[in-house]
């Protein structure tokens, strides 16, 4: 029997919380700190010794001996840099355990050989951490010790933001100072703040770390870039929700218990549709915390399962014919009083607060598709988005039939007078009961979703992270507020002005609405006659960054420079090459040295064999013609091999950022394809003890 697990005792007991703050600090300081997060301003140095005093002692009572800037620069994941608290010994020669205010504030790592999009030369260096105090401390275990993390922003000598979190806090500001703005005219004086609060549940793959091992795709870029479907994928759609196997649940037992110390709020796991795929979804937490902390959940998701003998593959697409991954990125606002603006009540058709966000979001999210869909890009993405899996790389809202039908009423009248009910659902069983539905199913092939107080944003990718599309999507709403603010600020009768305005946005921005299959073939069409974009690839979202339009919006509010998103198109370019590269020279590698001559061998003992046959006076058709056939798809996967090494050379010659990545999306990704091909068919056909990687089948279903 297993010893009995009190959730209570271990959740954030590696992390340095308000309440071990206020035990561990005077109590001026403690008012200081929790006055500093809630309302902003700047930590002195004396209060800071302070700080880093007991936060030194609290993670050295832990175990900790080193200390570490725990930043997310634009790799998309995580660094650090760890630092001993040790410094120098005193006379009697005892060493002295130190951690100054200074030293807790601000960091200085090397900048240089981070993405910087330009904004930095080699030999410029320097960069600097900041502590972001709105985001806890926390400690992190493994073979090199107990470490004290703590979060920071990274940025450049010359102040640009050099990571995804300095963007995130500049965009909760600008989100907070305009939604204030919409519930001070509703009368709203209690609130002191509108924070953004997400959830993102994370989807991943198990598969067992030998045969890992044996795979230079997945080793070396993520995903199989060869692979033959096996028998059995997720046809007959048994593995979703099915019973948890033993091994996998022991993973997600220790996974739950990791992320509760770390004060994750790890709630929902489950067997995802294709095998080997699962799903972790946490409890709502502000957004910084939320980006924070879904690092962390990737993080500690790939060290557990090394413990169990398994890998964890965070690739939107690791299995080609199989569902990929998704990241689903539930976002609201809150304020701190209590009040949920995406909170339609029981009668939204008379909620005028709700009806007026939700025409500020239709028109934001109408405003800047093409913006939303960049921010929820990566390579990886590309693979997985209008796969008949996930949503269309068309941005689009759904909003349910009780909502949409509200819209269309204040459309064609300005007012709505009646409300779709959700009725009562009737088992037809005896001993089951009959309970109230919702007025609205769901839309799981929707891009941008109202499920019920929250958009879901399901575009973004598994391995990417939530930074990105949690900053635009605060962008683009608090330009939205802002603008319906400048407005009814100045109305001289605000009633009647709120009730124009949210006929005028919903008029206007009524084509982004779509409730139907956005999977359909109908609605690429749909959406083309509507004139909403259909950005299909990372590389030609990249330009959105730089528009005119996008330039405005992100200065106007302070949360990137022309300079910032000029980087960042620059990095996209450069990250995708890299990535198409990599995997175009593992394709070279694999075909060149394991395929090739594994099917050289092959095709040798079926010579032989064929010639056997022959001198035995028997029938040789068989083993000809599949001797032939073999042959056929060898001289293929040759041809693409030589073929593919040209275009890599080819894509490697080329100066030009941009022109390099489209010639790797529209050439090389092209050749790759034509390679994958002959040995994916050779698969099928060469004997099992010769073909020298494990399949799909063992891949996904020997977990």
């Amino acid at each position: 029997m297993s010893e009995k697990l009190n959730v209570e005792d271990i959740f954030a007991s590696k992390v340095f919380t308000l309440g071990k703050m206020k035990e561990r600090l005077p109590r001026s300081t403690y008012r200081e700190i929790k006055q500093l997060m809630d309302q902003g301003g700047e930590l002195s140095l004396e209060t800071a010794d302070v700080v880093a005093k007991a936060m030194k002692d609290w993670a050295m009572d832990n175990g900790a001996t080193h200390y570490t800037h725990w930043f997310q620069p634009l790799t998309g994941i995580t660094a650090e840099k760890h630092d001993a608290f040790v410094s120098h010994p005193d006379e009697e020669g005892k060493m002295i355990m130190e951690f100054s205010g200074k030293e807790l504030i601000k960091g200085e790592p090397d900048a240089s050989s981070f993405p910087s999009g330009g904004l930095r030369a080699t030999f410029e260096a320097r960069g600097y951490t900041a502590w972001d105090i709105t985001s806890p401390a926390f400690l992190k275990e493994d073979a090199t010790g107990v470490i004290l993390c703590i979060p920071t922003a990274f940025c450049s000598y010359t102040g640009e933001a050099l990571d995804k979190k300095t963007p995130l806090l500049r965009s909760m500001e600008a989100i907070n100072q305009q939604a204030l703005r919409i519930v001070r005219l509703f009368g709203n004086t209690g609130a002191t703040k509108v924070v953004a609060s997400v959830g993102a549940e994370q989807e991943y793959f198990l598969v067992d770390r030998e045969k890992y091992l044996q795979r230079e795709d997945l080793i070396f870029s993520g995903r199989t870039l060869f692979g033959a479907p096996a028998p059995k994928g997720q046809e007959l759609e048994d593995h979703y929700f099915g019973t948890i196997r033993e091994r996998v649940g022991s993973y997600m037992k220790d996974l739950n218990v990791e992320l509760w110390k770390l004060g994750v709020t790890a709630k929902t796991q489950h067997n995802e549709v294709a095998p080997a795929q699962h799903e972790l979804a946490p409890i709502y937490e502000t957004a910084n915390i939320a980006v924070d902390h879904n690092q962390l959940v990737m993080e500690t998701m790939k060290k557990v399962a090394g413990r169990h003998g398994m890998t964890c593959l965070l690739h939107e697409k690791p299995f080609a014919g199989m569902n990929g991954s998704g990241k689903h990125n539930n976002w609201s606002l809150c304020t701190d009083n209590g009040v949920n603006l995406l909170d339609p009540g029981d009668t939204p058709n008379e909620n005028i607060q709700f009806l007026l966000v939700l025409a500020c979001i239709m028109k934001a999210v109408d405003n800047h598709a093409d913006l939303l869909r960049q921010s929820a890009s990566d390579v990886g993405n590309d693979h997985r988005l209008g796969g008949n899996e996930a949503p269309p790389a068309i941005i689009s809202m759904f909003l349910g039939e009780q909502l949409e039908d509200v819209v269309r009423q204040l459309i064609e009248t300005g007012e709505a007078a009646h409300l779709i009910e959700g009725g009562k659902l009737e088992t037809g069983v005896s001993t089951l009961p009959d309970f109230e539905k919702d007025a609205t199913d769901r839309n799981r092939t929707s891009s941008f979703a109202f499920t019920g107080n929250k958009f879901e944003f399901r575009t973004v990718g598994s391995a990417d992270s939530i930074a990105s599309p949690n900053t635009t999507l605060n962008a683009i709403v608090a330009e939205a507020f802002c603008e319906a603010a400048d407005i009814l600020e100045k109305a001289d009768n605000f009633e009647l002005a709120v009730h124009d305005l949210i006929k005028e946005y919903m008029t206007k921005h009524q084509r982004i609405m779509f409730n139907g299959d956005g999977y359909a073939d109908e609605w690429i069409a749909e959406a083309e006659r509507r004139g909403l974009p259909n950005i299909k690839s990372m590389v030609e979202a990249a330009a959105t960054l730089t528009t005119d339009k996008s330039i405005r919006l992100f200065e106007r509010f302070g949360i990137f420079t022309r300079a910032e998103l000029e980087s960042r198109e620059e990095i996209t370019y450069e990250t995708y090459a890299k990535t198409i590269n990599i995997e175009a020279l593992t394709m070279i590698d694999m075909a060149g040295k394991k395929y090739i001559p594994a099917v050289i061998r092959y095709t040798r003992s079926l010579a032989d064999a064929v010639i056997a046959v022959k001198e035995a006076g028997v029938d040789a058709s068989v083993q000809t013609e599949l001797l032939d056939s073999v042959t056929v798809r060898l001289s293929a996967a040759k041809a693409a091999l030589d073929k593919l090494k040209k275009a890599v050379a080819a894509a490697a010659a080329m100066e030009d950022v941009k022109a390099q990545a489209f010639f790797y999306k529209d050439t090389v990704k092209t050749v790759m394809d034509e390679l994958r091909t002959p040995i994916d068919e050779l698969e099928m056909m060469v004997d099992k003890s010769v073909w020298p990687v494990p399949g799909y089948g063992e891949l996904t279903f020997e977990v």
